[in-house]
């Protein structure tokens, strides 16, 4: 009996993005595809999706350029390429208005995108139908996704009617997206057997992430019972929070009889080599040791393993603010550790209680923000759920699709205290069309829409992102926290301390840095030491215009708003917002500005009637948790 292919893709923007922060400059990208090529084992390459594009943006790179660049040798080998696509979110974490879905299609297919592989992170299928029919006309190959979960709800009679309900509606493949790599392999054979019993012909790819210990033996799992593709990385990006790597899935697979591609060693070496350069030029800068370890821990809360990396990132950041709270409250301060077991705990209970979402972008942020705003808010003596960005609301109102489970009792009395209604509709109708309104913001500001219409699209689709990049702001600021991460690693090896602290420890004295932006010169003074008294400075390209102090109100006491955690201050996170400026009058519980932190826009609001006095901060700036934002007459 001839024995059965099993081809495999090699993940490689999710290798780095499920490792940290960063994925490698487009010169990087191009360098190293000619080395994947002549590895000789892969039928398919991820090259963009779900943050890529965002990635780009904030260290000031044009997304469009690289894609194309980066996709264009691998079409010319005869490589497949496919990207992430998060259905009704596009690429980025919020709802994105159906014009901008349908373009975003067009747009991926002429920079050299084959395959869009779409999920829905609540797997609500009413999201994902409009991708399939945006997808094929576009000429793409619509590749739908199951978001793979653990719970009550989430059964293989689940995920079997799921499939058939996506072939029904027209897609091409489906994608077990195992995302937290929890899935428990019997189970997953059993969903792949049972589309291919019905639909022998469809195309089936097994996504998965190693951390919690699983998905070697789901892969061989669901290769027996018919699936066609397997997600890979590769050393030094596999295992950990990334994936199985090739070689030893390739050896698991061609021992159980499986004809599997061979692999050119000298050529994985080179790739592994090139990887390791680029981690040791920046990228590892953004990559917590952690996150090589595989750990069991995650089979209870469920997080998946393309999250990890910025929810140490998160973690780093949001543990000055927990033991800021513990010394004020008289308590001793606390390590990692202790706030990672602290937050796993919390997301065992937040889960069940927000309805069971799928643990995948955005839901698995929006669940692992909740816990961690909850632990924090814990720690200062507050109350648990006292503090829920607008994007975690629209998720426990239905705005953003159907939830799996039931809400918990206490947040529906919560939504209806704040006078929040719950939506039933199509999600997409709570997000209308924009792209005639970004269309003529470009013209304004004399911007080109780009070939194929692809800078409108990434205007559109990554506003905030966007202007950054086209102000050089954004390169500012990663030059900047780049500059500040390689002086702590320095101080950190002339010091003797362990790496895991470096990004701890940063220099006292205000560093001074040249940076090019589209050719202008800057020379930028970046300030980062801590004390109690004061916070880091953000790097700025010129100084900033000051404002005349704020009267105090009738008490003789300045009235002034703080800023609540640790992120980026925007005064709208939308076109359709109007910013408060000065002279406003405003009431109680109206919703002021935002602070941009873990991906998420955290609304920020008024806790009196007052008149807007000054604000305090830029637009985009950094702000340090008790920041004033705004003061108030």
């Amino acid at each position: 009996m001839k024995s059965r292919k099993v081809k495999f893709s090699l993940v490689f923007r999710d290798m780095w993005q499920s490792s940290g922060k960063y994925v490698p400059r487009v010169d990087q990208l191009v360098k190293v595809a000619p080395a994947i090529i002549d590895m000789g084992c892969f039928d398919r390459v991820e090259t963009n999706g779900g943050g890529f594009e965002q990635v780009n943006l904030l260290f000031g790179e044009n997304p469009n350029k690289a894609v194309r660049e980066w996709t264009k040798p691998f079409r010319q080998a005869g490589i497949q390429t496919h990207m992430l696509d998060r259905a009704l979110n596009g690429l980025r974490m919020s709802p994105v208005p159906a014009d901008v879905r349908k373009l975003f299609y067009k747009v991926k297919k002429a920079q050299g995108t084959d395959i869009t592989r779409t999920f829905c992170g609540l797997n609500d299928i009413r999201n994902i139908a409009p991708s399939i029919k945006y997808a094929k006309d576009a000429g793409m190959i619509s590749q739908c996704a199951l978001c793979i979960t653990h719970s009550p709800i989430h059964t293989v009679e689940y995920y079997t009617n799921m499939a058939k309900e996506l072939i029904r509606l027209g897609a091409d493949e489906i994608c077990i997206k195992d995302m937290a790599g929890i899935g428990r392999p019997y189970s997953l054979g059993k969903i792949v057997k049972n589309i291919k019993d019905e639909h022998p012909d469809i195309l089936i790819q097994y996504h998965s992430h190693a951390g919690p210990g699983f998905n070697m033996a789901s892969i061989l799992e669901v290769c027996k019972a018919g699936c066609d593709y397997v997600d890979v990385g590769m050393e030094p990006l596999s295992w950990g929070t990334g994936h199985a790597d090739v070689l030893a899935v390739q050896a698991m697979l061609k021992d159980a009889g499986f004809d599997v591609p061979e692999i050119k060693m000298d050529a994985y070496m080179k790739v592994r080599s090139m990887c390791q350069d680029f981690i040791d030029d920046f990228l590892g800068l953004y990559i917590s040791p952690k996150n090589r370890l595989m750990n069991s821990l995650l089979i209870g809360p469920g997080l998946p393993g393309g999250m990890m990396g910025s929810l140490m990132a998160d973690l780093e950041t949001n543990l000055k603010t927990v033991n800021n709270a513990r010394v004020k409250r008289g308590k001793k301060p606390k390590d990692q550790d202790y706030l990672l077991i602290k937050l796993f705990e919390e997301v065992s209970y937040v889960w069940p209680r927000v309805g069971y979402p799928p643990l995948v972008t955005p839901f698995s942020q929006y669940v692992k923000n909740l816990a961690l705003m909850n632990v924090i808010q814990i720690q200062k003596g507050k109350e648990r759920w006292s503090m829920i960005a607008d994007d975690i609301w629209d998720m426990l109102l239905g705005k953003a699709g159907r939830l799996p489970g039931s809400l918990d009792p206490v947040l529906v009395e919560k939504a209806k205290a704040e006078g929040r209604e719950f939506f039933t509709g199509d999600p997409q109708d709570n997000y209308p069309d924009c792209l005639d309104r970004y269309l003529e913001q470009m013209n304004e500001r004399c911007w080109e829409r780009g070939e194929d219409d692809e800078e409108l699209f990434e205007y559109a689709m990554h506003p905030a992102q966007y202007e950054a990049f086209k102000s050089g702001k954004a390169k500012v600021e990663f030059l900047a926290d780049m500059a500040k991460r390689k002086a702590a690693q320095k101080e950190c090896e002339q010091g003797g301390q362990t790496s895991a602290n470096a990004l701890l420890q940063l220099p006292l004295s205000p560093q001074v840095m040249d940076v090019d932006v589209n050719g202008e010169k800057f020379k930028v003074t970046v300030s980062f030491g801590i004390s109690s008294e004061e916070a880091p400075q953000s790097a700025v390209l010129q100084p900033q215009t000051s404002v005349s102090a704020s009267a105090p109100s009738a008490s003789g006491e300045e009235k002034t708003l703080l800023s609540p955690l640790e992120g980026k201050f925007f005064l709208t996170k939308s076109a359709t917002e109007t910013a408060i400026k000065e002279g406003d009058s405003i009431k109680k519980g109206q919703v002021l500005c935002y602070i941009e932190a873990m991906k998420t826009y955290n609304a920020v609001m008024a806790d009196f009637d007052g008149i807007v006095a000054q604000i305090c901060v830029g637009n985009g700036a950094t702000v340090m948790e008790d920041d004033v934002l705004v003061k108030f007459a």
